[in-house]
């Protein structure tokens, strides 16, 4: 039996091959009645894309990946949706799978999973080491997500990220500006990574020019940045004697945030009242918490676009190219659990 192709799928469904491949490509720019049609047709004529027969014609397969921590990690899954759509705009297929910060698997999928299938990868690393990703990228287009764990003049892979200094500054230096004196952080993990260090590293910068000192008790080491860890850190802090508890907590993602708010309501505090709580992520799990977190927001659509646009330039370029270093915007969403001002869902 022939196998069924574009333009079978077009006539069943009453439409132009070319909106049939943008449907199969995942391209933004496509009614959803039409969508819905020609998604149909797929299904009841059994039609399958052929990425070998691209990759024949054109020595590219049209598929890139896409590997991060955790897809059970709000910010990862958000992360997840915008590298999707950047690569439907430029008619590229997105393959998505987690890491779950293993080394070996973040080395693994680097290379591409096979790559003879994959165009390219985007990773975001947290165990992989820096030489190892470095002898990928010499090879293979690769394209780096998160914090660089290596000194600011040696770039040895395409990467894209926010300023994590700058960001846990902004976000210690709002809490310092309301008064607060006592402030704690907590995401100073175990594996001391780039991310736990520079955030570290703006927090106790913003304390200093704040005119406090910081304390290593108010700084409870974790083991991951997710909810549970940020409910013990929280539980720890609480049980310090009243006089040397925080009176803020700058929590180093919004999962560990939403945590340390739970912890503070066993503990039968109040937030703000009692204590202030910030994260960084943005993520709608902080909009949508008791009270909203206020939260540093990273532009998720700009580090999406930069990282998609950077992989296909590298993609399709017949000379090697620089690597680069991408940095992202981002901007503070003041909420309640900082200011204690309610406001619409919708701000």
């Amino acid at each position: 039996m022939a196998a069924v192709t574009l333009k079978d799928v077009a006539e069943h469904a009453g439409v132009s091959i070319k909106t049939v491949s943008n449907v199969v490509r995942g391209a933004p720019r496509v009614s959803d009645a039409t969508r819905t049609r020609v998604l149909r047709a797929v299904h009841e004529l059994g039609y399958r894309p052929n990425a070998s027969a691209r990759q024949l014609r054109t020595g590219r397969s049209g598929l890139i990946g896409l590997a991060v921590p955790d897809l059970a990690t709000p910010y990862f899954a958000e992360l997840a949706h915008h590298v999707r759509v950047e690569a439907a705009a430029l008619g590229l297929t997105v393959l998505i799978e987690e890491t779950l910060g293993d080394a070996t698997e973040e080395l693994r999928l680097a290379t591409g999973v096979g790559a003879s299938l994959l165009d390219g990868v985007i990773l975001s690393p947290l165990r992989a080491s820096l030489d190892e990703l470095a002898h990928v990228a010499d090879r293979f287009p690769l394209v780096l997500l998160g914090e660089r764990n290596y000194e600011r003049d040696r770039v040895v892979a395409d990467h894209v990220l926010i300023d994590n200094v700058a960001a846990a500054r902004e976000v210690t230096a709002h809490l310092a500006g309301l008064g607060r004196t006592r402030i704690a952080a907590i995401g100073v993990d175990q594996h001391a990574s780039a991310t736990s260090r520079q955030r570290l590293e703006g927090f106790q910068l913003a304390l200093h020019e704040a005119g406090l000192t910081f304390d290593p008790r108010l700084a409870p080491t974790i083991r991951e940045f997710d909810r549970r860890n940020g409910l013990q850190a929280m539980r720890t802090l609480v049980s310090l004697p009243p006089e040397s508890r925080p009176d803020a907590v700058f929590c180093f993602s919004d999962m560990l945030a939403v945590g340390a708010q739970h912890a503070l309501y066993e503990a039968g505090l109040r937030t703000p009242d009692d204590v202030a709580v910030a994260g960084i992520d943005g993520s709608e799990e902080g909009l949508y918490s008791t009270p909203p977190l206020t939260s540093l927001v990273p532009d998720m659509s700009a580090i999406a676009s930069m990282a998609v646009k950077c992989l296909a330039a590298r993609i399709t370029s017949d000379e090697p190219l620089p690597f680069e270093v991408y940095v992202a915007p981002h901007w503070l969403r003041v909420r309640e659990s900082t200011d204690g001002v309610r406001r619409p869902l919708s701000a």
